[in-house]
């Protein structure tokens, strides 16, 4: 699904670029994992004294990718968040393959890497260590039943 796009070329330099994917287990509270996203976003544009973000879909990050849908819906939200935050963010179009030039700067915070609970807390990963809420095969059969019966409307 590739969302309508005006603009076929633009650019940001200077800035952090947020390579994200949404992963099924995140439709289980989409703004809950907005809140979390920006929070982490926002304490590391802290620490880099930045402005600029540009968010970058990037479903090669996973292999359960969230439905078109609840994703841009997710990236639509980080991006406004963001903007309301007060940072110059950009949001690379969503479902088109995209040419881009990366270079990184050589300190300890060029190159970051974060899992955001579905269950909104704060960053994870599937064991979950970092909160108390460790993904339940439970959630995993609820949402399994959930897309299904989407699918037949």
């Amino acid at each position: 699904m590739a969302e309508k796009i005006e603009a076929k070329s633009d650019a940001m330099e200077d800035c952090l670029v947020v390579f994200s994917c949404v992963e099924k287990l995140d439709e289980i509270n989409p703004e809950g994992i907005v809140d979390a996203a920006k929070k982490g976003i926002v304490d590391v544009m802290g620490k880099l004294k930045e402005n600029k973000i540009m968010i970058f879909p990037f479903a090669h990050l996973t292999s359960t990718l969230g439905s078109p849908e609840v994703a841009l819906l997710i990236l639509n939200l980080l991006e406004n968040s963001l903007k309301h935050e007060g940072f110059d963010v950009k949001r690379a179009p969503f479902g088109w393959n995209k040419e881009f030039d990366v270079k990184s700067k050589g300190h300890p915070m060029a190159v970051l890497s974060k899992i955001i609970c579905p269950y909104g807390k704060t960053e994870c990963d599937f064991i979950c260590p970092y909160c108390t809420n460790p993904i339940k095969l439970h959630d995993v059969a609820e949402l399994q039943r959930s897309l299904h019966d989407l699918q037949k409307i």
